[in-house]
């Protein structure tokens, strides 16, 4: 078996600059299945394939309500993301409590992201295996973050982590400058369509394995799953239709 004395623990530098550690933590957010997140100037919006272990097995659940104004999408280790979701709803309620106020999702992203820094740096611990996705709105408008393993987190656009995630940012990359502007219907319905790029062949997006999430100036944030997302899936199907003709 391969052995390299430079990955023992998160602590120890290779020659190349390199904790590789945290490499492999990255490696398991790549094996998550896809989730795209994305905004407007008014919405922030979550889309997700969710995954079932075997036939006998519920679907895992992928998106997460932190509080009314906050949600997150997990790729990776879903024990890793529960801990973070419940260290991340312990916070929003202290700001609540202390302060009167919704927890700033700026704010939120990088307490985790503080939180999952010391791992890469203390000996004894290891890096979280996750990857989240994080929608919110404050006083400051709608806001996307995305957070890894190392520690960092950036605010996009629109972005996506997980299996096959490329095809997704690609599409996202190709339409971005649009969507300022667009309705949160038409927000949805374009992190769908990136979604459904992800999705291996013979494989679609159905309301099993599709969950939506949303969060507004005036919309709390709402998970839909199950049923409530045919709706959704029937006006991605009727677009393309349209633009097929």
């Amino acid at each position: 078996m391969f052995r390299n004395q430079y990955d023992n623990d998160a602590s120890t530098w290779s020659p190349q600059g390199r904790i590789f550690q945290v490499e492999y933590a990255s490696e398991a957010v790549k094996q998550g299945t896809a989730v795209v997140g994305l905004k407007s100037k008014t919405h922030a919006v979550l889309v997700a394939v969710k995954r079932s272990p075997n036939e006998l097995a519920s679907y895992m659940k992928k998106i997460i309500r932190i509080d009314d104004h906050m949600g997150i999408a997990v790729a990776g280790l879903t024990s890793d993301a529960r801990v973070l979701s419940n260290y991340l709803r312990t916070e929003a309620m202290r700001s609540k409590m202390v302060y009167g106020r919704p927890l700033p999702v700026g704010r939120a992203v990088n307490a985790i992201g503080d939180k999952a820094q010391t791992n890469t740096q203390e000996y004894g611990r290891r890096p979280y295996g996750v990857g989240l996705l994080v929608i919110g709105h404050d006083n400051t408008g709608p806001h996307l973050y995305e957070f890894s393993p190392s520690g960092v987190v950036s605010e996009y656009y629109g972005y996506s982590i997980g299996a096959r995630s490329q095809s997704a940012r690609t599409n996202l990359e190709r339409n971005f400058g649009e969507f300022e502007n667009l309705t949160l219907n038409q927000l949805i319905m374009q992190g769908l369509r990136a979604l459904r790029d992800t999705m291996q062949t013979g494989k679609q997006l159905d309301n099993m394995n599709t969950s939506i999430g949303f969060v507004g100036e005036d919309t709390k944030l709402t998970i839909v799953d199950g049923e409530g997302t045919q709706a959704y899936l029937d006006m991605l199907d009727e677009g393309e239709a349209m633009d097929t003709e």
